[in-house]
């Protein structure tokens, strides 16, 4: 068992964004839903709690109500080894939600996210690279490399 879980708060989405989460991701899965009974606090029935693994990474997602949102100062972040996957997770997960600069997004749920290339760490030591990463919504492997490769 993993000794540390991310724990996420929702209003009420909490099923139905494990569920968007999990298809994006393989060795992904939701692992159980767990639903409100008669002693409440909730409404009987409807959803309490969800368990669920993005890539392998166990999650925990809880539907408490409006008391709580989430904010970017708390992030996923996302290791991509291709463009593609960086442009396929972008796409999806700013569908409803919103872009933001240097690889940081916020999805339809209100949850930020970091979609960044495998190689990010080592291009930005260079400040061509740094530089070039600040212009940018989603990061774009070619340009960050090229600017990387430029002597300073």
């Amino acid at each position: 068992m993993q000794k540390i879980t991310t724990f996420l708060w929702f209003d009420t989405q909490a099923e139905e964004a494990a569920r968007f989460y999990v298809s994006l991701f393989k060795d992904s899965r939701v692992d159980m839903v767990s639903r409100y009974g008669e002693g409440g606090p909730g409404q009987a029935g409807k959803v309490m709690s969800v368990v669920f693994t993005l890539a392998g990474q166990k999650f925990h997602a809880l539907n408490g109500g409006p008391l709580f949102t989430f904010t970017p100062a708390i992030s996923l972040f996302v290791d991509c080894r291709t463009q593609r996957e960086i442009d396929r997770l972008w796409r999806k997960l700013t569908d409803g939600g919103k872009e933001s600069r240097c690889g940081w997004l916020t999805d339809r749920y209100g949850l930020s996210w970091q979609i960044v290339p495998s190689g990010l760490g080592q291009w930005i030591k260079h400040p061509a690279a740094m530089q070039e990463m600040l212009t940018m919504g989603k990061l774009d492997i070619k340009r960050l490399k090229a600017a990387a490769a430029r002597k300073a």
